[in-house]
């Protein structure tokens, strides 16, 4: 149960992400591979419409999508370095 509350939270803080990223990308402490990695699991999730569960199944075909988005933006953090988990305070 407690994953579920800190999955919960994590998603909370999905507006963080879009300037984390960007620093992420710009960052001179991430590698070459982990970026083109990170931004090829996030263009792949965009990019291809392959759904467990059907969209027009409404909260269900979302639900989905959004623990896949999650879950990618979780691995991302993981492989950040640790001065920009700190700087916009995310944490695995």
């Amino acid at each position: 149960m407690k994953k579920v509350f800190k999955r919960l939270r994590f998603i909370l803080q999905l507006r963080r992400f879009i300037p984390f990223l960007k620093d992420f990308v710009s960052s001179q402490e991430v590698s070459g591979f982990k970026k083109w990695l990170s931004v090829a699991m996030i263009l792949g999730y965009l990019i291809f419409p392959f759904d467990l569960i059907p969209d027009f199944l409404l909260f269900f075909g979302i639900l989905d999508d959004l623990t896949l988005l999650t879950f990618i933006l979780q691995y991302i953090v993981k492989i950040a370095p640790p001065s920009l988990k700190e700087k916009y305070q995310l944490y695995e």
